[in-house]
Parts: structure tokens; C-alpha cells; sequence
């Protein structure tokens, strides 16, 4: 006959665990609590996977209420052989008006099977042991996620009363078994009974006592017990375990507060098994629920900045890799893959937070070949905030076992001084050869034409993240004019005789009559991908400073009288840029905006060159097929006087300033220069 009540365990002669120190073997961790339970379970689910299960894994968290219903039967079937309040505060958090639990439940794999009892020996299919009575075994799964059994000690320290219930289905002997058995963790005590003065363990279990040692309810026992309890039963064939956590700690958070928490931290240390796998299904499918109110994981593949982490994962299992090695000892390391990005800052979240990611991504995913997230280590920082740069490496399987010894119980970073030569050097190693292709990534790699400057754009009002369709950003090459420097116009500018009257408005920059404001074409306008603004400048090969000889002026004599300048030295025309390339709005359309003076006087024709910056391969001015380039929209004024013409004549020299107003090309890096030259009256 079933009896079941809770079962204390005493300290044998020869000594045992200790409860707390199971408690606290996860350490001091950076992470929270709620993170490392969400890695931690979702890590054992992996590791339990059916392998010829033929779908992806359920993996689900459920916030709830104990029921008027059941509460009564919850406080009456626990409370039977508790410890004392003193001992354990089960009776406490039972007796409390609201009785809350968080459950995490998986369907698609083995769940807890095997014996119930260490003593039995065998040397595979020890889950429920591991599980239940043993601590730090060893992983029986190859490439599994976890490395030793330190991580369920995260369930009892998010129980506020350090109490859990274990709800499984296995197969044992090839016939499905339904198991029920609660474990409970806190302190070692001394207690005084009719022998004297006795010490514990502090480890509790609730379940059968009919025994010499606690087991779990079994078949129509532990169904029957589950259904009283209103746990949700299993489905016909199914296996998997629900562990439910009593009372759970949230943090000072509400529980839907907690919900949408624990599903944004689902996506930022599970995205990789979120992510289709070549059977078109994702490995594991996730869903938070609060009260039976579902809160929605967010996609990676539309959330950002996940989505570049997702992009550099699919860099990284495609053609596009790059393999890291050691030479010495020599070794294959892993894969790494690596995107750049111009998109505009993101507003960071607890979840982010958590990650080690603000508003800012320069990191790069670290996996095993379990593919479930180690950390996000960052690099180097890009110049600009606009600038963002992911990657992921995932080690391959021959690396395995020196990348997880290099783990802490909560495997959230590899710490290479906890291991011996060479493994320490692998690990160092990967750090380095990482360092290396970021630093390759970073570099600009001849996308600026020769003379322009690297100077990244400052901020720029992240009100346009609305206006433009995928990602944006700013960035790029301006080379600034100083007053007295020269600017040698290209000879592709205007191939027609210099006293040419040029087509269009007339000089003198103010609107001429007949020409009014241009409204930029319709249509939201991006400047996605890798943007970034600037202009060429080759400087004259004989300058030597700024406002010196031939530096400032041109020809002289008759082969200036040709031109119609005179006698005596004539400056040549130039650009002075104002201020650095900015984004802006006309006609609820984001533009960029490149402001600049003419400061020699005289009437002066201006046009654009504009091309598509190409990271490593330098610059685009003709379209791909299909491909969007980059476009003029005008000439703007100080009065805001838009003249919607690829030339336009100023009279230079008044200090007046003027912009050139361009329609960048969707995630591309737009290369501007405003080019300049004389007109002769």
C-alpha cells in the first residue's frame, strides 16, 4: 500500500551532502536568477531529447495560480510530514492566501528514467538519480549542453521555500511509467527525538515512505496524485517532465511582468534552436504562458538586434565561415561567422541587460556545438553608434570537451585559467584568433577613394527608425575643407567650353522665377545595411599648406585671360564642408544632409558624385541589376529654397551656406562629394 509523506534525511555515520552546499553550487553568478533557470532547464531538455522523436522539443513556462479547487488538497497532501517551519518554510508558503507556482515542462524527450534507487548498479539511464539523489554526475550524453548536475540546484534556489515536485513519463523496459516525487532543499539542523539530539542533511523528499527510502508514486498512484493536484496529465504516448517550483521567486517583478521577461530571455540564450533546421522545423519550440495568457517569445529573426546575430549564425554555417585554427599545438578550433551593420541604436532591455548587451552591438555568440548559448563576448567598439557588428563562433566536436571544462557551473563563459596545457592554450587561442577577424572587420578596407577622410557621423534622431523601411544608419568618409585649401575639380565634372552658359537656374542662389521648391519623390526613404556619408578631396600634389602659392591660386597671364579671369592670379573655386554629413526629413521622407560653402568668390556651378560604399571593394557608382543607387534630391538654401536640379550656379564668397540634399539607397554605404566648378560670365 501507498503511503506518502515527506521523508528527512539523517546524517549517516559516514557523513553526506549537505543541503546547502547544493544550494550554493552554483556560486555568485552574474546572471539572475530567472536567466540561469531558463538556460539551466533548457539545457537539460536538449540533453533529453528523443533523438528518433522526429519533431523539435517543447519547451514551455507556465506562472500560475493554485486554483480554489485544489488548494485546499495542495496544503493538506504536502503539509503531511513536513518538517517544521523552522526547518523548512513549506508550511508557510502553503498556508499563505495565494499559493503561486511556475512550472517548465518538456514534451519530446525521455524524461526521468532508470532506477529509482543509486544503489542500483547500473552505468547509463541514471536520469532520475542524477536527478533526484545523486550531485555532480557526470553528463551520459555526448555533446550534450550540460557537463555536470550542479545546474538543478537553480529550481530549489528560485523556490522561495526551496520546494519542488518532479512530474515524469519515461518508458521503462519499453512500457510507459508515470513517476510523482517531491524533493525540498535548505538548511542542515539538529533535532531532538527520542534517542536525543539527531542531525540532517537539510534534503527532504515527499512520496512513498512504505519503503527503507523514499520513492516516487508511480503509474496510477502518480496519475491519480497529479490529477488531485491539477497538474496537466500526459498525453497518450507522450513523455517529457514538468518540474513545478513552489512559490517561486520573481525578482520583485509581477508575475506578467515575469512572463514577458522570462519570454524575451528565452530569445537571447535560445535562439539558435528557435532557427529552422534543415527538416524545416526549428529543434525547439518555446512558449510563456501567465495564468493561461500566453506571452509571446520573440521571433530572432525579426527582433533586433538578434536578427544580426541570426545573420552572422547563418554566415556561419554556410560558405561564407571562416575556420579558426591553432598552429601550435595545431588544431581545428570552429566556425566563426561575422556581419557589419549600420542600424540605429536600440533601446536596451533587462533581458538585453542581462546578456551583457546595451544599446550597442559589438559582441560575438559563443556556442558549443549544442548550439545553445555560452555568452556574448564583446569586442572592440565601432567609431560610431550607427555601427554595429555581430558574430557567432561555435566551436566544432572535436573541441567540445575543452570548451565545457572550461565552463562554470552555470556554463556562461569559458574561463581558459581554469585549464591545463595545451587546453588552456585552445581556449586563449580562439580568444585571439576572434580578436583578430574583428579587428579585419573593422578596418574599411578601401571603400574610401584616396584623400577622403574616415570621420564617422555623429547622432542623428532616432525619430527616423519610423520613416525608413529595414535597418539605417550613418557612418562614412568626408574629407573637410579648411579656408584657403584647394580643391582641384575632376575633369569629369562639365567637358563643355568654360564660357558656357550653364542649363538650368541661373547664378546668384536664390530661386530664379519659375523654379520652386523640388518635393522630394514619395515614398519612404532608407539608407539601411552598411550607410555611411562623405565625399572625396584629392588635394594639389604641389600644396603645401593651407592659403600658400599654388595652393590658393591657379594659372596666370594669358592662360588665365583664355579663361576670362584677367590679369594676375585667379583662386581656384573649391568646397568647404560646414559640418559633418547629418539625416533629416523633407516631405515625410529621411534624407541626408551635406552642408558646405563656397568661400571663393564668384559665380560657380556645383554638382554631385555620389556611389555606394562596398566594404573591402571599394566603391559602386553604377546599379547591380535591380539594385537602388543613391540620388540628388536638390539644392537647398539658407531660406530652405529647394532647387531640384543635378547642376546649380551660386555666386561664392558671401559665406553662404548650402546643402546638398541626397535620397540615400536602402542598406547600402553612400559616398558623397559636392563638386564645384568655375563659370565664366
Amino acid at each position: 500500500m501507498t503511503d506518502f509523506s515527506w521523508y528527512s534525511e539523517p546524517f549517516r555515520p559516514e557523513g553526506g551532502s549537505v543541503a546547502e552546499g547544493i544550494r550554493k553550487q552554483l556560486g555568485r553568478p552574474d546572471l539572475d536568477l530567472l536567466t540561469i533557470l531558463v538556460r539551466e532547464s533548457a539545457q537539460n531538455s536538449w540533453d533529453a531529447r528523443l533523438v528518433d522523436h522526429g519533431g523539435p522539443v517543447d519547451y514551455r513556462i507556465d506562472l500560475r495560480t493554485v486554483g480554489p479547487a485544489h488548494r485546499t488538497i495542495w496544503r493538506e497532501l504536502l503539509s503531511k510530514g513536513a518538517p517544521l517551519p523552522a526547518h523548512l518554510p513549506l508550511r508557510e508558503a502553503l498556508n499563505r492566501p495565494t499559493i503561486r507556482l511556475m512550472s517548465i515542462s518538456d514534451r519530446g524527450t525521455s524524461g526521468l528514467g532508470g532506477p529509482t534507487r543509486a544503489d542500483k548498479a547500473v552505468t547509463k539511464d541514471l536520469d532520475f538519480v542524477s536527478f533526484v539523489r545523486n550531485i555532480g554526475a557526470p553528463r551520459d550524453r555526448a555533446l550534450g549542453g550540460g557537463t555536470y548536475g550542479f545546474g538543478k540546484g537553480i529550481f530549489y534556489r528560485v523556490s522561495k521555500p526551496g520546494t519542488i515536485l518532479l512530474h515524469t513519463r519515461c518508458r521503462v523496459d519499453g512500457r510507459l511509467e508515470t513517476r510523482l516525487i517531491g524533493c525540498a532543499l535548505w538548511e542542515n539542523y539538529i533535532t531532538e527525538d527520542a534517542t536525543g539530539e539527531r542531525p540532517y542533511t537539510g534534503r527532504h523528499w515527499w512520496g512513498d515512505t512504505s519503503g527503507d527510502v523514499v520513492e516516487p508514486l508511480i503509474g496510477d498512484a502518480a496519475d491519480m496524485m497529479a490529477k488531485r493536484l491539477g497538474l496537466e496529465a500526459f498525453a497518450p504516448g507522450e513523455t517529457g517532465t514538468t518540474v513545478v517550483m513552489l512559490d517561486p521567486s520573481l525578482e520583485g517583478r509581477e508575475p506578467t511582468k515575469a512572463a514577458d521577461y522570462l519570454a524575451e530571455t528565452i530569445a537571447w540564450h535560445l535562439w539558435p534552436k528557435m532557427l529552422d533546421a534543415a527538416s524545416g522545423a526549428p529543434a525547439m519550440r518555446f512558449s510563456v504562458t501567465c495564468d493561461g495568457i500566453e506571452h509571446p517569445v520573440p521571433d530572432p529573426r525579426e527582433t533586433r538586434p538578434l536578427n544580426l546575430f541570426v545573420a552572422a549564425y547563418e554566415k556561419m554555417k554556410g560558405q561564407q565561415r571562416k575556420r579558426l585554427k591553432c598552429h601550435r599545438p595545431k588544431k581545428d578550433l570552429g566556425d566563426l561567422g561575422l556581419v557589419k551593420r549600420v542600424v540605429p541604436p536600440f533601446e536596451a532591455t533587462d533581458a538585453s541587460r542581462m546578456a551583457g548587451i546595451e544599446n550597442m552591438v559589438h559582441h560575438v555568440c559563443l556556442m558549443r556545438p549544442a548550439e545553445l548559448v555560452v555568452t556574448y563576448r564583446p569586442g572592440p567598439k565601432p567609431p560610431s553608434e550607427f555601427q554595429s557588428y555581430a558574430g557567432v563562433f561555435r566551436g566544432v566536436d572535436e573541441m567540445d570537451e575543452v570548451y565545457a571544462a572550461a565552463e562554470p557551473p552555470t556554463h556562461d563563459a569559458w574561463n581558459p585559467q581554469s585549464l591545463e596545457h595545451p587546453a588552456r592554450t585552445f581556449v586563449n587561442t580562439t580568444f585571439l584568433r576572434i580578436s583578430d577577424e574583428l579587428n579585419g572587420l573593422l578596418e574599411l578596407g578601401g571603400n574610401v577613394r584616396p584623400g577622403a577622410a574616415n570621420i564617422a557621423l555623429g547622432a542623428a534622431s532616432a525619430r527616423f527608425a519610423s520613416l525608413l523601411g529595414g535597418t539605417w544608419g550613418t557612418g562614412g568618409a568626408t574629407d573637410y575643407g579648411k579656408p584657403g585649401d584647394t580643391r582641384t575639380p575632376p575633369t569629369d565634372f562639365d567637358t563643355r567650353p568654360r564660357d558656357t552658359e550653364p542649363t538650368g537656374p541661373s547664378a546668384g542662389g536664390g530661386a530664379q522665377a519659375g523654379v520652386g521648391p523640388v518635393v522630394p519623390p514619395e515614398g519612404t526613404l532608407g539608407t539601411g545595411g552598411d550607410t555611411g556619408l562623405g565625399g572625396e578631396g584629392d588635394r594639389d600634389p604641389a600644396a603645401s599648406g593651407p592659403g600658400t602659392g599654388g595652393n590658393d591660386f591657379g594659372e596666370t597671364g594669358a592662360g588665365a585671360a583664355g579663361r576670362g579671369a584677367g590679369v594676375g592670379p585667379v583662386r581656384r573655386p573649391r568646397v568647404e564642408y560646414v559640418s559633418e554629413p547629418y539625416l533629416d526629413e523633407r516631405s515625410e521622407a529621411a534624407v541626408l544632409i551635406q552642408e558646405f560653402r563656397l568661400p571663393v568668390p564668384g559665380a560657380q556651378r556645383v554638382g554631385i558624385d555620389l556611389a555606394v560604399a562596398i566594404t573591402g571593394a571599394g566603391r559602386e557608382s553604377e546599379p547591380p541589376l535591380g539594385a537602388a543607387m543613391p540620388g540628388l534630391v536638390g539644392w537647398e538654401d539658407e531660406a530652405g529654397n529647394l532647387f531640384g536640379t543635378p547642376t546649380y550656379v551660386i555666386e561664392g564668397g558671401d559665406g553662404a551656406i548650402w546643402r546638398a540634399v541626397v535620397r540615400p539607397a536602402p542598406d547600402t554605404m553612400t559616398e558623397i562629394e559636392v563638386l564645384v566648378e568655375a563659370v565664366n560670365r
